[in-house]
């Protein structure tokens, strides 16, 4: 099993019970940024996941695909979905975010760079209650 194999698989069984496992992946100074964060350091990064686990329910990451760089550059292209139900005070509800993730990888194979590209307001806003219906009148009145 390669280190992305072992990364992919924490990514897919990620749990409160398994984040303390964060600093085996990450690089001490790894850089990590989605749509709503930017930080620095294990300990940063463990604190996203963590939040993760506040903000909703069951969360889980399945990895569809997998694209590999060849050395010297390496690094990693993941695509996935992101699987949960909304917490109160939004009615319980199971969604799904797709996205995708750029990694880079020290020489020991630790994770220096984490970037999550997804579309918050297609995969997230636009499927809530009010917020919802804002969005997709905004997506409306900008398609060609």
């Amino acid at each position: 099993m390669t280190r992305l194999d072992e990364l992919i698989a924490w990514f897919e069984t990620l749990s409160p019970d398994n984040l303390h496992r964060v600093a085996d992946f990450y690089a001490a100074d790894a850089e990590f940024k989605d749509p709503f964060n930017e930080v620095r350091g294990p300990p940063a990064i463990e604190n996203i996941f963590r939040h993760m686990f506040v903000q909703v329910a069951e969360p889980r990451f399945v990895v569809t695909s997998r694209f590999v760089g060849s050395p010297p550059v390496g690094g990693a292209m993941l695509l996935w979905e992101f699987h949960f139900r909304t917490r109160a005070p939004l009615p319980a509800r199971a969604m799904i975010a797709r996205g995708a993730t750029h990694l880079r990888f020290d020489d020991v194979g630790r994770v220096t760079l984490h970037r999550d590209y997804w579309d918050a307001a297609e995969e997230l806003y636009a499927k809530l209650p009010l917020l919802g219906c804002l969005m997709r009148g905004l997506q409306r009145m900008a398609r060609a």
